[in-house]
């Protein structure tokens, strides 16, 4: 089917790629097809290693087609490339028309088997099979459809019809910011608390929002008050953080006394969704911008040139599609207005490649994003101390230099630095 929706370009997009595809093995495989007019395998800007995607150009359309017919899924050094027409409007990907969601699928369909299935019924300008860190298929995937057309009969003709072992459900993709709100949370975690806090006060002052199940009182080691109340239901919870949180408990006489406190923000309640560990955690590894460990390498992404009025759930809603997120936040100033970057952290490094391959330079209200592997304090230091302190760590050069000892013809060795 690639023949009916072909564009007037010649250009395609290589995905999956493993890490060591180079220009090279790629010009060997597609210029067996047709003449390849060029080639470019995507970079990370700073460490220079593949981000696991490529557009060939092909002098003619016709070549680029049977490229795609012939080449899409086909091995190279041991991975499964997938192949699309280049789509040079991100609108289209954005509107979402045409785009399904697959669910219940066999574990043993994958890409291929997905694409050869719904390929049936019109040209297909993406198709993918989530799968964890492993490669092990979640038991989902999408396929975007040119056409709304093609996707209301692929909804129509496979819903419901068995794949493999499986009975699979289709439907249309709703976005994020369009599905129905999810059951939210109820338990909220409560700090600065008063030093004299009761059970009876605390629950005085959460009842106004709604019907407690449970609350507690609890201490730190530094005997600092902390409580966590407990709600029926999750719009009572909401209430509650809408109205408390932030709130200065203190009398006028207090404020009066305390006029010249260096940390007024420390007698403000602070309440918030109750996180379990783990959840603080992730989010604190992404507002640092990176992992604690070689175990969460490649999965934390800083994104910047953001709009100011950029929330959390607007990040949230533009890498969504990529994968399963593990933590989103957009770093904001005093005003509480998006400083133009935040941080996604995905549960795999594959996630977080694909995140950076589609959203890099991708224009979102006017501006194009910056995406890229957030590095940590100390690694953005070394970067820069090496990039302007090159000597520093160059190997010193013999007293007298020969072509060899001097790196070849012309004796200029201070390139290598």
């Amino acid at each position: 089917m690639a023949a009916s929706g072909a564009p007037q370009f010649a250009s395609l997009y290589v995905g999956d790629l493993h890490q060591d595809v180079t220009e090279a093995m790629l010009y060997e495989i597609f210029n067996s097809v047709g003449p390849v007019g060029s080639i470019r395998v995507c970079r990370d800007s700073v460490s220079r290693k593949s981000l696991g995607y490529g557009y060939i150009n092909f002098h003619s359309v016709s070549d680029a087609e049977r490229a795609l017919d012939t080449l899409n899924y086909s091995s190279i050094k041991g991975r499964a490339c997938r192949i699309m027409w280049s789509q040079r409007d991100p609108s289209l990907r954005k509107s979402g028309v045409g785009n399904i969601f697959v669910k219940n699928l066999d574990r043993n369909i994958d890409n291929k088997a997905l694409y050869d299935t719904f390929s049936l019924f019109g040209n297909i300008l993406s198709c993918k099979v989530a799968c964890d860190p492993k490669g092990t298929s979640r038991g989902y995937g999408f396929v975007h459809y040119e056409t709304e057309e093609a996707a209301k009969q692929a909804i129509e003709r496979v819903n419901g019809m068995q794949i493999g072992e499986q009975t699979v459900e289709v439907h249309a993709h709703v976005k994020r910011g369009e599905r129905e709100p999810e059951k939210g949370f109820t338990n909220l975690y409560v700090k600065n608390l008063p030093s004299d806090i009761s059970d009876e006060k605390l629950k005085e002052m959460f009842t106004p929002f709604g019907n407690i199940t449970s609350s507690i009182i609890m201490s730190d080691k530094l005997d600092r008050k902390f409580a966590f109340v407990n709600y029926e239901a999750a719009e009572e919870a909401t209430k509650a953080i809408s109205e408390l949180n932030g709130k200065d408990l203190r009398t006028e006489e207090q404020k009066a006394a305390q006029k010249d406190d260096d940390a007024p923000e420390s007698y403000q309640l602070y309440v918030g969704r109750a996180m379990s560990k783990a959840e603080r955690q992730k989010e604190l590894q992404a507002k640092a911008g990176g992992g604690s460990g070689p175990d969460v390498a490649g999965v934390n992404l800083y994104v910047k040139n953001l709009d100011e009025d950029t929330t959390d759930e607007d990040l949230r809603e533009l890498f969504a599609p990529f994968g399963e997120i593990s933590s989103c936040v957009s770093m904001k100033d005093e005003k509480a207005k998006c400083r133009g970057f935040g941080f996604v952290s995905y549960a795999s490094p594959d996630e977080a490649t694909k995140a950076v391959t589609e959203m890099h330079l991708k224009v979102v209200k006017g501006k194009p994003l910056y995406v890229g592997l957030a590095e940590r304090k100390e690694q953005r230091e070394e970067r820069l101390r090496q990039r302007y302190n090159p000597s520093a760590f160059a190997s010193p050069l013999p007293r007298s230099g020969s072509a060899s000892a001097m790196g070849g013809k012309g004796g200029k060795g201070g390139k290598g630095g």
